[in-house]
């Protein structure tokens, strides 16, 4: 005895369709009403509070990410054989000298094994903003969990990410400069 399935209309399976599509826009929707919650993340991303650490200046000293809450903090990874660090880091500079004095602290962090080639390094391209050193790359890769050099993190006065960007940027444009301006002059 031959077994034959029933065919049925196409438009007995309209309605689960246009359910479950309906379905799924309800979900989707309500997540995009759901406000990102700063809070401690294994992976460091926008949105979320930035991991704290303690590392060595160059000049001598330590420094804590904590110690900068209630300014903006630009938290950029390098090293002095990076081509594109080197491309990047006078508009750094620009943005440094711009903001410096008003609520805004520039922490770099050298992934550089030899610690001598840093100041050299520094002097030739006219940077004077800290520099704090990272040789083993625990902070870069094991709390920020960066992919290479150069890698950016840009932090709110309450401690949150605001904005992560791999590889090298012109931090100096009219449009980041807006940017940095609006970020200091939040409360």
């Amino acid at each position: 005895m031959e077994h034959v399935l029933e065919k049925k209309p196409v438009s007995v399976y309209i309605p689960y369709s246009l359910l479950a599509a309906a379905l799924l826009f309800i979900f989707v929707k309500a997540l995009d009403n759901v406000p990102p919650k700063p809070f401690e993340t294994e992976y460091p991303a926008e949105a979320f509070l930035a991991p704290g650490f303690e590392l060595p200046t160059l000049n001598g000293g330590k420094i804590s990410l904590k110690d900068y809450r209630g300014k903006v903090v630009f938290i950029n990874f390098w090293a002095t054989w990076c081509a594109t660090c080197k491309v990047e880091m006078p508009s750094m500079q620009k943005v440094y000298d711009k903001f410096k004095d008003r609520g805004f602290e520039m922490l770099t962090i050298s992934v550089d094994k030899d610690q001598k080639l840093i100041q050299p390094f520094m002097e030739e391209y006219n940077l004077t903003f800290p520099v704090l050193l990272d040789p083993d790359e625990e902070i870069a890769k094991q709390v920020y969990k960066t992919t290479g050099v150069p890698e950016t993190f840009i932090v709110s006065k309450s401690g949150v990410i605001v904005h992560k960007a791999i590889g090298p940027r012109d931090w100096a444009t009219e449009d980041a400069m807006a940017a940095f301006q609006q970020l200091v002059e939040q409360s």
